[in-house]
């Protein structure tokens, strides 16, 4: 088996690259404001921003959290990921397997168990059909294991990435076997149909990057890993 890959250095951006959409297209981003911090916290004057410290191991997207997408320059298959995250009130973010497979990151912290949608926080985003303008396919978390705007959580997810036959055909869709938030069990075996929306390609692929979503909200992510299954 692989070894565990460090994708955060702790101290540069080294290994990444940033990317914004454009007319339906992704293009390398020319400017943004994902950087290497020491500390992120909630702004004491406003819950929905934060307050990064100056130092090391901490990747951040600004104060207000509006910039580019930011993906690895190397491209994954199946994986093992860890992830931990920070963000403030009614803050929104993802992490996308393959560039494709969005894992929503969202204040979900007061939401029942029996209102959790795709979207909440650890949800599977849905697909999307672009001519009525609805989702579909998307899974919500099991249970809402949401910590407080503020704290530090953790996703662990076991993902297994399309395969395909000698001929390039798709034979098996994308599969989280594993997914565990704070700990606690969210998702098993579910399968996507296909990518879900914002993804880097409208179709399935055998490799793609790991990519964080910058544009929707102030995040901090640190002990980024990621342990190739293939």
């Amino acid at each position: 088996m692989s070894d565990w890959i460090d994708l955060l250095d702790g101290t540069s951006l080294a290994g990444w690259e940033f990317r914004t959409r454009r007319d339906g297209a992704w293009i390398p981003a020319t400017e943004h404001l994902w950087s290497v911090v020491g500390g992120a916290s909630i702004a004491a004057a406003d819950r929905r921003a934060l307050d990064l410290a100056p130092g090391a191991g901490i990747l951040a997207n600004g104060a207000t959290g509006r910039t580019s997408d930011i993906r690895t320059i190397a491209e994954f298959g199946s994986c093992e990921l860890h992830v931990e995250f920070l963000i403030p009130e009614r803050s929104n973010s993802g992490v996308y397997l393959q560039g494709q497979y969005e894992i929503q990151i969202v204040d979900s912290a007061a939401v029942p168990d029996r209102q959790l949608r795709s979207g909440s926080c650890g949800g599977i985003y849905g697909r999307w059909v672009d001519e009525i303008k609805h989702p579909y396919d998307g899974h919500p978390p099991r249970v809402n294991a949401s910590g407080k705007p503020g704290d530090w959580q953790s996703f662990d997810v076991t993902f297994h990435a399309p395969k395909f036959d000698a001929a390039g055909r798709r034979v098996a869709g994308a599969r989280f076997a594993r997914m565990l938030h704070n700990g606690v069990l969210i998702h098993q075996d579910v399968v996507c149909t296909g990518p879900t929306r914002g993804s880097w390609k409208s179709h399935d692929i055998a490799l793609g990057p790991l990519r964080l979503q910058g544009d929707h909200g102030p995040v901090a992510f640190r002990n980024i890993r990621l342990r190739p299954l293939d």
